[in-house]
C-alpha cells in the first residue's frame, strides 16, 4: 500500500526545493509566473526620489521600481508643494452666455408648402 504511494510521489516530485507547475505560454501571457526563485536577473529601471533613474538587474521581471520620498527630510516649503500636488485639482466650470436673437418668423417666406 505504501509502496504505491511512494512511487507516485517519486514520479510527481522532481526536487523538494522547486515547485513544478507545468506552465505553458498561454498561462504566462495572462498572469505572472508564479515562482519562488527566478533563474535569471532582469533589467529594471529604478527611479530615485530626486527623479534620477538607473537600470539595475532585479530578480523579478519588473519594468520600473519607484523609490518613495521621505517627506521629513524636505524643507517646509518643499513639503507643502509636494502635498499640494497630491491633492485632486478643482475643475473650473466655464459658462458662456450667448445672446440669442434668432427669429424664425423672418424665414417663413422661404419655406415651401408641402402638398
Amino acid at each position: 500500500m505504501y509502496s504505491n504511494l511512494l512511487n507516485t510521489l517519486k514520479t510527481s516530485v522532481v526536487n523538494l526545493n522547486t515547485y513544478n507547475r507545468y506552465l505553458s505560454n498561454n498561462v504566462a501571457c495572462i498572469t505572472k509566473m508564479h515562482r519562488e526563485v527566478y533563474s535569471r536577473m532582469y533589467p529594471t529601471r529604478v527611479v530615485l526620489p530626486d527623479g534620477a533613474s538607473i537600470i539595475v538587474r532585479y530578480h523579478e521581471p519588473r519594468n520600473i521600481i519607484k523609490l518613495p520620498l521621505n517627506l521629513s527630510l524636505l524643507s517646509e516649503e518643499d513639503r507643502r508643494i509636494r502635498l499640494e500636488r497630491r491633492k485632486p485639482k478643482k475643475k473650473v466650470k466655464i459658462t458662456d452666455d450667448v445672446e440669442d436673437n434668432f427669429n424664425a418668423n423672418k424665414y417663413l417666406k422661404f419655406m415651401k408648402k408641402q402638398k
